[in-house]
């Protein structure tokens, strides 16, 4: 029985209505930048499937380091036992995060990730004897799909069943140049009316959003207000981190570093889940106590995965290696003198580079899963190119191996998208 068959009788997709949308594609290997269907058809992958596979799929150095863990130790219960690739990881990790982080809780994913960094940011004040019940998140944002995760997220397309069931969220908008003051006398608005635990926050990036950018300057500003506050910040870097923006972290922009950070996606270089959330030692310390009650009981059975932690230790090696930062900025340049080109395209909206990322919007009104955007997608893979606009959002978030031409076969798809939608 084919593959599509068993898929159409037995899978439910995510992000997916089965009513009208066409059959899955299916892929059976994948090298490099590049994803091979079951015929032969080959297709670039210009986001990396999902920001994850960023030093290419099925990298040769990732699966030798991570076969030599399969054959020493496979899984282990990490409460109560602890492994020599989570120690390792952990210390090559603390070496490239903000300085101020010392501490990493294991999870599963991205949006386990953003739960336990929402839970952490609740009960630190519990521990200390303060309730606060109000949690601050950007307008437009996207954390995940658990229920804090959505509770923080601002786009309602995704969570409209739910809303009834959220935790309290009061939402600000991003920082721009022209707003500033706006935001900031919002802030100010909400902390002092309300008891607030923690702010949340895509820096630089909101991914889902449609890869929409805001100011590090009006950042900086927030951050500063919800420290002056006590409200924990807590930068959710599963899409952003380990070099997508051109540093190893977005918050690394900044001169005031988050409370807490979330990570996943390109963490175990594409290859199984695991997500982390880390923070300061503040945090940490403010869970020590002779009260049991007042520890953080939080756990994923497969939390600290020897297997996956092994994927992560090879993901930073690269990821720090001269072959690797080479190719960031090699991506970055190509971008930029691409956006320069096509900037003065009637068509093109809002032209923007962040280090790998590229997004432009295109002068077309279509829904997010809309006909129309789904011929654009249609339109991207007729010509090998395996990218996902967000409504009329069109974006590029490439392994790092990606080559100069098969970049420039993607900026020719985009092009002649301008042309024909």
């Amino acid at each position: 029985m084919s593959i599509s068959v068993t898929d159409q009788a037995h899978i439910w997709h995510p992000l997916t209505q089965h009513k009208t949308s066409s059959t899955p594609l299916p892929i059976v290997r994948a090298e490099g930048a590049v994803l091979y269907g079951e015929n032969g058809e080959e297709y670039i992958d210009g986001i990396a499937s999902w920001y994850t596979a960023m030093y290419g799929h099925c990298n040769p150095y990732i699966i030798e380091k991570v076969t030599a863990q399969m054959k020493t130790l496979d899984q282990i219960t990490f409460t109560g036992f602890t492994h020599q690739a989570a120690t390792i990881l952990a210390q090559k990790l603390i070496t490239i995060l903000p300085d101020n982080q010392q501490k990493l809780f294991f999870n599963d994913n991205g949006s386990t990730a953003v739960e336990a960094g929402i839970k952490m940011a609740l009960q630190y004040h519990h521990n200390k004897g303060a309730k606060r019940n109000t949690l601050i998140a950007f307008e437009e944002g996207f954390h995940g799909d658990t229920f804090g995760a959505m509770s923080v997220s601002g786009l309602s397309v995704y969570n409209g069943a739910f809303e009834d069931f959220f935790l309290h969220v009061e939402r600000i908008p991003v920082p721009q140049e022209d707003n500033l003051e706006e935001v900031l006398q919002k802030l100010e608005t909400i902390v002092e009316t309300h008891a607030c635990a923690g702010f949340i926050y895509e820096p630089l990036v909101q991914g889902a959003a449609g890869m929409k950018m805001h100011s590090a300057l009006g950042l900086e500003e927030i951050l500063k207000r919800c420290k002056e506050h006590d409200v924990i910040t807590i930068a959710d870097e599963v899409m952003t981190g380990f070099g997508k923006t051109g540093k190893h972290f977005a918050s690394l922009y900044l001169e005031t570093y988050p409370d807490i950070i979330c990570l996943s996606k390109s963490l175990t270089a594409g290859l199984v889940p695991m997500s982390l959330t880390t923070c300061t030692q503040e945090i940490f310390d403010a869970f020590l106590d002779d009260t049991i009650s007042k520890g953080f009981f939080h756990a994923h059975t497969y939390s600290a995965n020897p297997i996956a932690c092994a994927a992560a230790i090879a993901g930073i090696e690269l990821l720090t290696s001269s072959e690797m930062q080479d190719n960031i900025d090699r991506i970055y340049k190509k971008h930029t003198a691409f956006a320069k080109a096509i900037k003065t395209h009637s068509k093109a909206l809002n032209v923007r580079v962040k280090g790998v990322i590229f997004a432009l919007e295109l002068d077309t009104k279509m829904e997010r899963y809309g006909s129309l955007r789904n011929q654009l997608y249609t339109h991207f893979m007729s010509r090998g190119i395996a990218l996902r606009p967000l409504g009329n959002t069109i974006y590029i978030l490439p392994p790092f191996v990606t080559s100069d031409a098969q970049l420039d076969a993607i900026y020719t798809a985009i092009e002649e998208a301008l042309d024909v939608f």
